[in-house]
């Protein structure tokens, strides 16, 4: 096996092993940008871990700047750890700028650096850097035409990282961190100390209803800057979409209860999402 399949090896395990929502849209994907998402999604995902370190004992900060480091190092002398090589090949194969992935880490710093946001206006930032920006990255490696398609990716970035804070509004609040605006807290009427006692109540689903009109606001707005010239290439994305539009409607019919376990779509049910949809892509097309 060459040092390039033992790179893609690599990210394609860490793919496989998250279970993570993107798995099932990478797998209608051409093989060269298949590899590139396996990698693109090894270096979140490992980047995520980072920031988690202090779980171990370990130093999130400074394994963090040295992930920085080796990032530089790549592309100054294209040598590195296997994840950021194989990111760092994606990169220059498909012109990813370098500054996407730099801002990437900017966001998952920010979790170091605060734990609450007095408003959606100081959340959005943090949103765009740990979603939007993959989104925006996600778009250079599937190919697009116009222009709008960024507003396409950034939207669909907030829209998702919108939707893991509300289901994961209890593990969060647990870890120290509460993501939903500190003033809408208040505008609800539901407290901190509700939040970490994983108290479900009146005010809290109507907190959470608001949170997930929002959420949907911001699908629906992708959608709308979706051109049609590049909705074929766009098929990936479309796929991630759908399974996480279905998880947010998912969160809706059980009344905003996300205190009692984990919310995900089953294996069957993405697979038949994705697959739906590419073969509508075929029909259409």
């Amino acid at each position: 096996m060459s040092q390039v399949d033992d790179l893609r090896s690599v990210s394609r395990q860490v793919t496989k092993k998250s279970g993570s929502n993107f798995y099932y849209s990478f797998l209608f994907l051409p093989k060269p940008k298949r590899e590139a998402m396996y990698a693109v999604y090894a270096f979140c995902r490992l980047s995520d871990d980072l920031v988690d370190e202090s779980k171990a004992g370990g130093d999130p900060s400074a394994a963090l700047t040295r992930w920085r480091k080796a990032l530089d190092t790549y592309f100054q002398d294209g040598v590195g750890p296997p994840v950021i090589m194989a990111v760092g090949q994606a990169a220059c194969r498909f012109n990813i700028p370098k500054v996407y992935f730099e801002e990437l880490l900017n966001g998952m710093e920010m979790d170091l650096t605060r734990a609450r946001y007095a408003t959606l206006d100081e959340l959005y930032p943090y949103c765009y850097r740990v979603a939007s920006i993959v989104g925006l990255i996600c778009i250079e490696i599937f190919g697009y035409t116009n222009p709008q398609t960024k507003t396409y990716a950034e939207q669909l970035g907030i829209a998702f990282q919108l939707t893991n804070i509300i289901r994961d509004v209890g593990v969060d609040a647990q870890r120290g961190r509460i993501y939903l605006p500190q003033d809408e807290l208040k505008q609800f009427g539901y407290s901190e100390e509700e939040l970490l006692a994983g108290r479900y109540n009146r005010a809290f689903m109507e907190l959470m209803q608001f949170q997930c009109e929002r959420a949907r606001g911001f699908f629906h707005a992708a959608s709308a800057a979706l051109s049609a010239e590049d909705e074929r290439s766009l098929l990936a994305a479309e796929i991630m979409r759908a399974i996480y539009y279905r998880l947010l409607l998912r969160i809706e019919a059980q009344q905003y209860d996300v205190f009692r376990g984990d919310i995900t779509l089953g294996k069957p049910r993405k697979l038949l999402l994705a697959g739906g949809l590419w073969l509508r892509s075929i029909l259409r097309f």
